[in-house]
């Protein structure tokens, strides 16, 4: 730890005695004994003995504490001059001294005065009064200052003592000033480079682009003027070591006092401690400007996901609504060319998106913190350019087959046109000879010859080549075509019949008529060899069998309105243990579940399908448009679930029906919730829609909809009112349960209803858990694949990391996060709980995500000293340490043993 931050703070400085200091009837001059003892010396002061005596405390207190805790503990010397003086102030000065003197002494020298008569007074006063003056060591009368040399070296007393130490009383002040400013200035550093510290520890990283720019500008410009404050620091320690030093330096002969040489020492002290604290505190910095700007990084690498991904969306849902594949060439051949224009508008966003997508990866092998965070923004890039790609691809196979076809439909067209045109072309007059017969057989035999064009194979041939392409007016057009070429055919095979007769015997003319495709007759034609026409008949018959297109109807069963509301059956006085009483509970349940399932059946009719009546379409608000599925949730399968249930083995069971089935029998009650345990489930995702429709409802309530279909069932209740019934109703299962566990206490069936009992209040748990859990905001993971949500709740918690330089513990946090944590199989999340006022209503929950540990890699310490309501949870080999507090000792007990549950299962996997 710092010695600076640490250290006591002395009660005397300087600067608080200065005019004392600068009376000058005591100082410390930097000489020293044979054995290294300060010398403390009283010069001749003519108003000694009126100095207060909280003024010749304060010095001499002061004096004393200036040399080092070394060369104090061998003893003060103490020189007091009386040479010019008389006895009385020889004794006065030793009373004094021995009363007040707060260090450890050695010897006491006293210069007598120098007149005969008082110095006769002073040997013999010396003699009189040396045990007055309660002092434990020597106290030694000198005549002159050459017999103090004889006890004390001249270099180490000052000229006025016949000494040759140089000693300035008012440079030795200013030096003691400046020293001790520098002191307090080294710890008022220290102490601001702590405070910027903890402030940059406690802070939380901005979410948006901007405010993370403020925050790196901010903390920036902060730490410059800190370090601008560190540089006057040691530009001062520096400035005060030269001054110290100067005799050194103007006189190689000089040599510092040893109190000099300590003030050297102290200087250069603080200057290594300055430095070592600036070196931790830059450490420390580094750390933190490098993770603002990956912040920063990460905020710019999130905007730019979030346009890019903006454009890609827009484009594929422009891809999406291309569904057009064309009714003729012209229009293909145009829907090619709008797909062209499309792929190359998009040209420009997938670039975009594959290279913010390798800007990604550069982050992550930059060793970026949020590479969780940036890794599944890169590959759902990629993902969503691919898909783009081969949706294009899928999009231009799909307009080449379409082309494909209308061309072959196109090419068969003009055949029987130009078939039309052969036979209307033939010259009836000219037919009527053999030859002219004969002609027009070979003509038309050649034509028919370039039927083989329009042939296929087979029928599964077609189909398969055209599959993806055949919608119902296509299949009309194609069908439309096939009836033509088998016209056109029908006209050949009758004009071939004609000729062929004509040619084998010459018979009186007959006049013809020019045939035509839509005068022909619809009759079925002769036995002989068709073209390809009957082929695509049947293909087009065979891709209607293989794509096995069916229509699915709605039927709308009986409604009944006006259903009565359940009676509340009050059951507080103790049950006995009669079946009259279990018939009761049983026929309460049964009376309550009819009502309920009718109610649902009202909302799901009465409301839910009439969102998709024509007819009051142009009532339903915008905001409400296709929005059915968010108001109502998976409300029409809870009511599949307990009117027309399929249980396990595909057999339809009616849970209401076996509910009504217990009245005969009510030990079989808690079978029929055990049984149905896992189908309750569905009450979960119910209860996590609920928020997302309350919300709608308040946005759509009031509107013209609701209140026609509020009337016409008669309802004295909006619809919000009955929403809320699936809510209430499984809490109330647990309540009737309660009261049949009263009435069957140690009797059969009871352990059956305790389970029962505790499986509806885990299911209720359950629900309550993944209420809060859909709460949690910025986690980029999906909670799904953290496994079952075990426990959540709100603690305390102080965190520990011990990375980093140790300078920088002071930088730790001391107050303790408020934190909301979420116990999963795999993981445990903390996150920080936030509460908003939606439109005036109660306040709504969420919860920053800001932290998770895996559970495969956590260690956890029941009991932490000094508090029983508090626990550790250690990670990575105590790298990280958690101390979480409960709110109480039971709480912290459950945790812990949850906790423990999943080690343990994880140390079984393991084995």
């Amino acid at each position: 730890t710092d010695e600076i931050m640490q250290q006591e703070i002395r009660p005397l400085v300087a600067v608080d005695i200065i005019e004392q200091l600068h009376r000058q009837f005591a100082i410390l001059s930097g000489g020293r004994g044979k054995d290294g003892a300060p010398i403390i010396t009283f010069p001749e002061f003519a108003g000694f003995s009126d100095i207060p005596d909280e003024d010749f405390l304060n010095v001499v207190t002061y004096l004393t504490s200036i040399p080092s805790l070394e060369a104090a503990s061998i003893g003060f010397i103490i020189i007091i001059d009386r040479r010019r003086d008389k006895w009385s102030a020889v004794k006065a000065s030793l009373t004094r001294i021995a009363g007040a003197f707060p260090g450890n002494l050695q010897l006491v020298f006293v210069l007598r005065p120098s007149r005969f008569i008082q110095r006769a007074i002073a040997d013999i006063g010396i003699k009189l009064y040396r045990d007055d003056f309660k002092m434990k060591v020597p106290i030694i009368m000198l005549n002159s200052v050459s017999d103090l040399h004889g006890y004390i070296d001249k270099s180490q007393l000052t000229r006025e003592l016949g000494g040759t130490l140089e000693y300035g009383h008012s440079q030795w002040i200013h030096h003691r000033t400046a020293i001790e400013n520098f002191a307090m200035t080294v710890k008022t550093t220290a102490q601001m480079l702590q405070t910027f510290g903890t402030d940059l520890a406690e802070t939380e990283l901005p979410n948006d682009v901007q405010c993370t720019e403020e925050l790196l500008s901010a903390h920036t410009d902060h730490h410059s003027k800190l370090k601008d404050e560190l540089k006057l620091a040691v530009k001062q320690g520096a400035t005060l070591l030269t001054c110290i030093r100067e005799p050194v330096t103007r006189s190689a002969n000089s040599k510092l006092s040893p109190d000099e040489l300590e003030n050297v020492a102290t200087v250069e002290r603080l200057l290594a401690q300055l430095d070592e604290t600036e070196k931790a505190f830059d450490q420390f910095w580094t750390k933190h400007h490098l993770k603002l700007e990956q912040c920063l990084q990460l905020r710019h690498f999130e905007h730019d996901f979030r346009e890019v991904k903006l454009m890609l969306d827009n484009l594929m849902e422009t891809q999406a609504g291309f569904t057009d594949i064309g009714d003729s060439v012209t229009r293909v051949e145009h829907l090619l060319k709008e797909q062209k224009h499309l792929e190359e508008k998009g040209q420009e966003p997938l670039e975009k998106a594959q290279s913010l997508a390798v800007h990604g990866e550069q982050l992550i092998q930059n060793n970026h913190y949020a590479v969780d965070s940036i890794r599944p923004k890169c590959v759902e890039l990629r993902r969503i350019c691919d898909d783009f790609t081969n949706e294009t691809k899928k999009k231009y196979d799909i307009l080449g087959k379409s082309l494909e076809l209308h061309k072959q439909l196109d090419k068969a067209s003009q055949w029987c046109e130009a078939g039309i045109y052969l036979l209307a072309s033939q010259a009836v007059d000219k037919c009527q000879s053999q030859e002219g017969a004969e002609t027009a057989l070979v003509e038309i035999e050649k034509f028919l010859v370039t039927a083989k064009e329009h042939q296929l194979s087979n029928p599964k041939e077609f189909y398969n080549q055209f599959d993806m392409i055949l919608t119902p007016e296509i299949k009309a057009n194609a069908q439309r075509i096939v009836q033509k070429l088998e016209d056109v055919q029908e006209m050949f095979d009758k004009r071939q019949v004609s000729l062929k007769k004509l040619a084998a015997k010459q018979t009186r003319p007959v006049q013809p008529v020019a045939p035509h495709p839509e005068s022909s007759p619809k009759r079925a034609s002769p036995k002989i060899t068709r073209p390809a026409a009957v082929d695509i008949k049947t293909a087009l018959k065979f891709g209607s069998h293989h794509r096995n297109l069916k229509s699915q109807t709605a039927t709308r069963p009986f409604f009944r309105t006006g259903a009565e509301q359940a009676r509340t059956a009050l059951m507080d006085a103790v049950c006995t243990e009669t079946l009259e009483t279990k018939h009761h509970i049983i026929n309460e349940l049964i009376e309550t579940e009819r009502v309920y399932v009718e109610e649902l059946q009202s909302i799901i009719e009465g409301y839910a399908s009439e969102m998709d009546n024509p007819n009051l379409l142009h009532l339903i608000p915008s905001a409400l448009q296709n929005k059915k599925e968010i108001l109502f949730g998976n409300l029409p399968e809870i009511y599949e679930f307990h009117n027309r249930h399929v249980g396990t083995g595909g057999c339809s069971v009616i849970f209401l029906k076996e509910i009504e089935n217990c009245i005969e029998n009510p030990e079989l009650l808690a079978r029929c919730f055990l049984k149905r345990k896992e189908d309750l489930q569905i009450y979960e995702k119910y209860c996590q829609n609920k928020p997302r429709s309350e919300a709608l409802w308040r946005q759509c309530g009031d509107s013209i909809f609701f209140q026609e279909c509020q009337r016409k069932l008669d309802h004295k209740l909006s619809l919000d009112a009955y929403l809320l019934k699936p809510v209430q109703r499984i809490t109330k299962y647990q309540l009737l349960l309660k009261e049949m566990l009263k009435c069957s206490k140690n009797s059969e069936g009871t352990a059956e209803l305790e389970e029962a009992l505790a499986t509806m209040l885990d299911i209720i748990k359950s629900v309550n858990d993944s209420m809060h859990q859909i709460a949690i905001t910025g986690y980029e993971g999906d909670v799904s694949e953290l496994g079952k949500l075990l426990m959540q709740g709100s603690f305390n918690v102080w965190t520990d990391h011990k990375k980093g330089h140790n300078k920088v513990k002071d930088l730790a946090r001391f107050k303790p996060m408020q934190r909301h944590l979420f116990l999963y199989t795999k993981m445990l999340l903390f996150c920080k709980k936030r509460e908003e006022n939606t439109d005036g209503h109660e306040k709504t929950a969420s919860y920053s995500f800001k932290n998770s540990l895996k559970m495969s890699t956590v260690g956890i310490t029941e009991n932490v000293k000094g508090d029983n309501k508090k626990f550790e949870i250690w990670y990575n080999g105590r790298e990280e340490v958690y101390i979480i507090q409960a709110s109480s000792v039971e709480l912290k007990n459950t945790w812990i043993s949850e906790i423990r549950k999943v080690l343990t299962g994880q140390l079984e996997a393991c084995r």
